[in-house]
C-alpha cells in the first residue's frame, strides 16, 4: 500500500491536532493553595514559566512549562 503526499500531510496534520489537544488538556489550572487559586496568579505564574522556558521548536518547552507550573503548586 502506497501513501500519496496528500495522505501523508493529512495524517500528519491529524496527529499534530490530537497532540495539541492532549497537551492543552493536561496543562495545570488549579492551585493547591486556595489563596493562589485565581486568574491573576495563574497568569503571572504561566508568564514566568513561559519566560523561563521559551519555545524550543521541538515541543520540549511544553513539558518544561507544565513541570514549572507543577512546582508552583498548579495541578
Amino acid at each position: 500500500m502506497r501513501f500519496s503526499t496528500h495522505d501523508f500531510i493529512q495524517k500528519g496534520a491529524a496527529f499534530i491536532a490530537v497532540f495539541a489537544l492532549v497537551a492543552c488538556s493536561t496543562y495545570p489550572d488549579v492551585n493547591k493553595d486556595p489563596a493562589k487559586n485565581n486568574r491573576q496568579t495563574f497568569e503571572r505564574d504561566a508568564v514566568e514559566c513561559a519566560r523561563a522556558y521559551p519555545d524550543a521548536g521541538s515541543g520540549v518547552h511544553v513539558r518544561q512549562r507544565i513541570t514549572c507550573m507543577n512546582l508552583k503548586g498548579w495541578q
